[in-house]
């Protein structure tokens, strides 16, 4: 048995851990925030419930795969429900286009948007769910250490799915702007620019239009604590309120913690943390990365986040709501090509208690906006406000209705807040984007090269950003650390 201590609490954190623990060792979760979680935490005030984090409920067969890892089901923990529509997305002339819960709802939205349009659809998501089998079967579960990963018989068959883009393949069969604009929607969450995204990531559009969008009954926070109970149940303990100041490190090897002042000794230590920050914990000498690799590297956006408790209900809205009635490159170009604050910002808007009453008090409605921006902007409480006004503005023009009278109170989340509570670099939310140059074995990596017994885990490694990344990112630190006894 190993003495093994985890820094952070997120996803992947939860996830490394819970199976270090199924193999029989000691391991203990340090937190900085008063709950776990990291950035999915969540927010509560005045009967109102927000995730503050991810809010996307997507491949719901990696987070059935990570429960039934351990004799588990998904039901065991949390309730989940389909949502139809998926999402809407609105573009100019407060038209809008809902994808709902089946593919053939999907199909004949498309061709309601233009005729004939279903037939390059099925052939792109037939493509797209061959790429996704790949990714789920032979790709996705590989610790990142080789390149010989990713040539297997399947991959090899796709090498010009690797060597194109996203948008290239979406602009190949579809003319019609705003169905191209959905199918590059979903590669959003990889953090890049669907002319950055090798096509192969397609595999998300199975993802979104196959699989669907589902919501955990009270929220993703759900999915956390469902998380925590199954690793509290296989004995982990966690420590919460506790800054990890130093990775402690002897004759090269980690040895332990500092946190709080205080120095906690350990066999293996592992990081959840931001891997920046996670090294920046570690003499310079034996840090892997430089100040200048991470400036180099293209990082996924941050985001201006608005939680927002309504006074009425809410119409002409879906639980999960796209803004696209702007220029979707125009915004994409102010956040990788030359960031900046986006003069024309497209937004996303959820409304979780449109589905789950447990979210707002009754008659009232949750609401949730975030802006992508780039990371490392200038954050102040005037250019918060300033953004505010222009989605409000916007979300009721679209939408007809007034909203802004209705509205009891803004709680605001932005680059700032990013860095001070989850020591993310430059304040981006979502970890390293998932262009050709930073996929697989060229991002990051899970152990150390200069300090033996010391792991990082999360969405700045293998296999990239998102939740479901996550918990396999955990599971492939765990069979590092520790190779399974048992399948």
């Amino acid at each position: 048995m190993k003495k093994i201590i985890v820094v952070g609490s997120g996803f992947s954190s939860l996830s490394v851990a819970s199976y270090l623990a199924k193999e029989g060792h000691q391991v203990k979760i340090f937190e900085k925030n008063e709950m776990p979680g990291g950035r999915a935490r969540q927010f509560k005030r005045d009967g109102f419930t927000f995730d503050i984090g991810p809010s996307w409920y997507w491949m719901p067969d990696v987070f059935d795969s990570y429960f039934e890892d351990f004799g588990k089901k998904v039901a065991d923990y949390y309730k989940l429900e389909k949502l139809d529509p998926g999402y809407e997305v609105y573009f100019d002339n407060q038209e809008s286009i809902k994808i709902g819960d089946t593919l053939e709802k999907i199909y004949a939205a498309f061709e309601s948007e233009e005729a004939g349009s279903s037939i390059p659809l099925k052939r792109f998501i037939k493509k797209a769910a061959d790429n996704y089998d790949i990714a789920i079967k032979d790709l996705v579960y590989r610790p990142g250490i080789s390149p010989l990963e990713l040539i297997t018989p399947a991959t090899i068959k796709k090498v010009g799915y690797f060597l194109s883009t996203i948008k290239r393949e979406v602009m190949k069969e579809f003319n019609n702007p705003r169905l191209a604009q959905i199918l590059q929607f979903p590669v959003l969450f990889l953090g890049a620019k669907p002319s950055q995204t090798p096509a192969f990531y397609n595999f998300m559009n199975f993802a979104d239009f196959g699989l669907g969008t589902w919501h955990p009954d009270k929220g993703m926070y759900s999915v956390v604590e469902g998380m925590v109970k199954l690793a509290k149940e296989i004995g982990v303990t966690f420590h919460l309120n506790e800054t990890v100041e130093e990775i402690t490190v002897e004759n090269k090897k980690a040895v332990g913690i500092i946190s709080n002042g205080k120095k906690h000794n350990a066999d293996v230590v592992i990081s959840g943390a931001d891997y920046h920050h996670s090294e920046t914990l570690l003499e310079p000498k034996y840090r892997a990365y430089s100040e200048p690799y991470w400036d180099k590297k293209t990082f996924a956006p941050s985001s201006l986040l608005f939680f927002i408790g309504i006074d009425k209900k809410v119409k002409n809205v879906s639980h999960h709501t796209l803004f696209f009635d702007v220029d979707f490159d125009a915004h994409a170009a102010d956040i990788y090509d030359h960031p900046k604050w986006p003069k024309e910002p497209l937004f996303y808007a959820n409304f979780p208690s449109i589905t789950d009453a447990s979210m707002a008090p009754v008659g009232k409605e949750a609401c949730f906006l975030l802006i992508p921006i780039a990371p490392g902007l200038e954050d102040t409480e005037e250019l918060r406000q300033k953004y505010f006004d222009i989605v409000i503005d916007r979300l009721e023009t679209l939408t007809d209705q007034s909203i802004r009278e209705s509205i009891l109170f803004t709680e605001s989340f932005c680059v700032n807040d990013f860095v001070e509570q989850y020591n993310s670099y430059k304040g981006n939310a979502y970890g390293m984007a998932n262009t050709l140059l930073q996929t697989a074995f060229l991002r990051p990596k899970l152990k150390s090269k200069k300090v033996e017994n010391l792991y990082f885990t999360g969405q700045l490694t293998v296999p990239g950003p998102g939740v479901p990344p996550s918990l396999i990112s955990g599971k492939l630190v765990a069979n590092l650390v520790s190779p399974p006894t048992t399948k």
